[in-house]
Formats: C-alpha cells, sequence, structure tokens
C-alpha cells in the first residue's frame, strides 16, 4: 500500500472519509454496564476523535453528548448526574439526554438564552449489553438493526472490553487472519482428534495440526466472507477442514464457533491511535460462559487483568507478563490469554502499521489482510464519491449471516454449506 493509501484506510478523527464512513454505522459507545444505574457517575467516552460523556438519567434514559459544556467549555464528566440532566459544575446550566437545555442558573430569569443554545447530543439504543451510538447526520438517523452476533434478546451476549493503544485496522486484521492462530494461539487452540472445535473451560480445541490453511473469499455487499481450508488429523485423503469467517464492515468479524458457543468481535475506533475492542461469546444460555467467566477465560479480568477502564495491565514495557520459563517448558508464547497474544502483536506493530513494501512482505496466508484492505479502500472512496456507505441500506448484512466450521468431504463447496448459528445443544 502507499503512504496515502494507508492514511486512508487507518485515519478516522474530524473529516477522515473513513471516520465518516464509519458515521453512517451505529457503534458501540460503551457497555451498558459502566452505567448500569439512573444517575449513575458519568464516564468518559472517546470515538472517532470526539471526546463524549454517557450517563443515564433518572428515568432511565441513555445520553451521550459532547463532553465540553457549550457555555465555557469545562468538561461535564464532572457534573452532577440528577434529576433527568447532567448539570455542568461551573456555572450550573444543565441539559437532558438530547442536548435539550433544561436550566441556566446563571442567567437572568426570563432569558431567552437557553431556547438558542442546544448541546451536541447522539441518538442511542441500547442492546445485547452495549450502548450503541449513531454518530452521522442527526436528521436522517437509521433504524438500528441488531447485528447477527445478538440477533435476539434470548441469546446470552458475554463482552470483554479491552483498550488497545494502536490503530483499529492493524486489530481488524488481526481478527480476520486465520493463519496467525495456528502459530500464535497454539498452546491456547490446541490439536487434538476430536470432529470439529470444541471448547473446554481452559481450551479451545480443533482437528488439524495444519499451520498452512489454503484461503478461499466470497465477496458480499457487506464486506467479505472466506474459508481456510487445512488438513484435518484423520480422514485427510476424503475430507477438509473449513473455517469460514465473516468480514462485516466497517469493523467487526464473526469468528468460527466451537461447539458450545459462537464468537464474534467488534473494533471502535476511539482516534487514529486507540481502539475499543470487544471480544464476544453469544449463544444458548446454557452453554455460552457468563460475562465474568468469559473474561477470566480470556484473561481480560477487570481488576486482575484490566483496570476499571478497561485498560490492560499487560503491556509492552512489561512484556505482556510473559513468561519465558513457560516457552522453554511447551507453552508457544508464554503470554496468558490469546487476546493478550493479540494485543502484544498488534501493539508491537507500532501506533500505526507500516503496510508499505518497506514495511512488511505478504504471503499467500495474508489473503483475508489484502482482501479487507482493498474492500475497505474502494469502499471509502466509493463513498467520497456520493455512493452510500458500505453495509448501509440494502446492503446491510442479513441476520442470517453466519461464520461456521467443521469437517467436509473435500467435493463441498463451503460457499453453498447450509450453516446456523451454534446452539450448544450437542454440548449439553
Amino acid at each position: 500500500m502507499t503512504h496515502d493509501e494507508n492514511e486512508l484506510l487507518c485515519k478516522v478523527e474530524g473529516d477522515a472519509p473513513m471516520g465518516q464512513l464509519m458515521r453512517q454505522h451505529w457503534l458501540p459507545a460503551c457497555l451498558s454496564e459502566e452505567i448500569s444505574e439512573s444517575d449513575s457517575d458519568p464516564v468518559r467516552v472517546r470515538m472517532l476523535g470526539e471526546d463524549l460523556v454517557a450517563f443515564r438519567d433518572s428515568k432511565g434514559r441513555v445520553g451521550l453528548m459532547a463532553e465540553h459544556c457549550p457555555h465555557r467549555g469545562a468538561s461535564l464528566f464532572y457534573g452532577r448526574n440528577e434529576e433527568c440532566g447532567l448539570r455542568c459544575l461551573y456555572h450550573g446550566w444543565k441539559f437532558d439526554v438530547d442536548g435539550k437545555v433544561l436550566e441556566m442558573v446563571s442567567e437572568p430569569a426570563g432569558s431567552d438564552l437557553p431556547s438558542k443554545v442546544h448541546h451536541l447530543a447522539y441518538k442511542t439504543h441500547e442492546w445485547a449489553g452495549i450502548v450503541w451510538a449513531y454518530m452521522g447526520s442527526l436528521d436522517q438517523v437509521p433504524e438500528f438493526v441488531p447485528p447477527p452476533w445478538a440477533p435476539s434478546k434470548d441469546v446470552r451476549v458475554s463482552i470483554a472490553k479491552v483498550i488497545v493503544p494502536c490503530n483499529w485496522a492493524q486489530i481488524l486484521e488481526g481478527n480476520i487472519d486465520s493463519s496467525h492462530s495456528s502459530s500464535l494461539h497454539s498452546s491456547d487452540m490446541v490439536a487434538a482428534r476430536v470432529s470439529g472445535s470444541e471448547a473446554t473451560d481452559k481450551k479451545w480445541l480443533r482437528p488439524t495440526t495444519d499451520k498452512a490453511p489454503r484461503l478461499q473469499i466470497e465477496h458480499t455487499p457487506y464486506g467479505f466472507r472466506y474459508a481456510a481450508i487445512r488438513r484435518p488429523i484423520t480422514g485427510a485423503d476424503e475430507n477438509d477442514y473449513i473455517r469460514s469467517t465473516v468480514f462485516i464492515a466497517p469493523s467487526s468479524a464473526l469468528i468460527p464457533p466451537n461447539n458450545r458457543y459462537n464468537v464474534a468481535n467488534i473494533n471502535v475506533p476511539m482516534d487514529d491511535t486507540h481502539t475499543v475492542f470487544h471480544f464476544i461469546a453469544w449463544g444458548n444460555p446454557q452453554t455460552t460462559p457468563d460475562t465474568e467467566a468469559w473474561r477470566r477465560f480470556l484473561g481480560q479480568s477487570i481488576g486482575s487483568d484490566l483496570d476499571v477502564l478497561y485498560r490492560p495491565y499487560r503491556n509492552a514495557e512489561n512484556r505482556f507478563w510473559q513468561d519465558r520459563q513457560a516457552m522453554r517448558a511447551g507453552n508457544f508464547t508464554g503470554i496468558k490469554g490469546f487476546p493478550n497474544q493479540d494485543l502484544a502483536m498488534w501493539t508491537s506493530l507500532g501506533p500505526i502499521a507500516d503496510r508499505s513494501a518497506k514495511g512488511e512482505t505478504l504471503a499467500a496466508g495474508d489473503l483475508a489482510v489484502v482482501e479487507f484492505r482493498r474492500t475497505m479502500i474502494e469502499a471509502v472512496k466509493a463513498f467520497q464519491s456520493g455512493r452510500p456507505a458500505i453495509g448501509t441500506g440494502e446492503a446491510h448484512v442479513r441476520a442470517s449471516v453466519c461464520s461456521f466450521q467443521g469437517i467436509f468431504p473435500k467435493s463441498t463447496d463451503w460457499r453453498t454449506c447450509d450453516v446456523h448459528p451454534v446452539t450448544g445443544a450437542d454440548a449439553l
């Protein structure tokens, strides 16, 4: 990629075209758990280079507005959340969840200034434990459509959230890169004589030792999906082990499931060099881990692995708590929790990865990464020319779209497989 193409792909702040494209989608702003109670403490939110503040008012409604008061610019993060509004401490101006001025106690009675001031506030919608925000035109807010990984209220959705100090695109490239899992995660995604991917409380098992999958792509209106085809441990002459991943523009992926639950992730750029990464397990409440169990499994628990702002204690300075002795004993990375293994790789690329020929040498296993770059560069150029943002309107991903994995006869065309999300029934 050229320098200009890399900038076009990665930059999201201000008027950057990619950031403007992302504003056409509903994006996660924060977790519902962060503002779980009415009139609880406001929380800071940073999205696409904007500093915002989220709060839940006395009636349980969620507000997401610009952090700095329109009066003199003081931070509303310190404000009083009371009586259905957020009040600035500096001069007592108070705003409701829509940014309407409720009170200006510092102004004379009868002043018409309150009717002339409207604070920037974005539309929100709560679903699947997330406060979603639409940051595009407030005059054309699209209806919220549940994502494929949270299709209904009766599925369990467990989310691990972590702040990652690097650009969103290199995280997304890691999310859709099936090749790396056979090496980087080989001590946590273990080869075994099983009939398909299986989950235990400590590891994921997969029926292959093949570290060099053959990749095949299928383009879609919302992004693309692809298959990573490997040799299975048993029956390799007649069968293939297929893992199909779905990229949903602009920044999420459906990861191949195991026998107990489905897996997905969605990434939200805070700015050009910081990203909120959400790693999601979803499905049958009887077989999908609850939130705390999921975070423990991943090594992403608040208190022991992350601080209360979801910032990881493991970082480049402490080498992600890498245990070299464990590596000598057979653990491939010496880093606990495969998301932490990913974080180590993502952040080692720098704040924004160098995608020029000088910075990397692409290979056959990078087909999905190349496709992601091509798809999003073409999408943002089309958006600049006036076409709808990728994955919006009629091009929105269908609820029936899902990732899958399994052992299939070699004659199988994975593109036409009749697949469905995992229900976990076979694991009960």
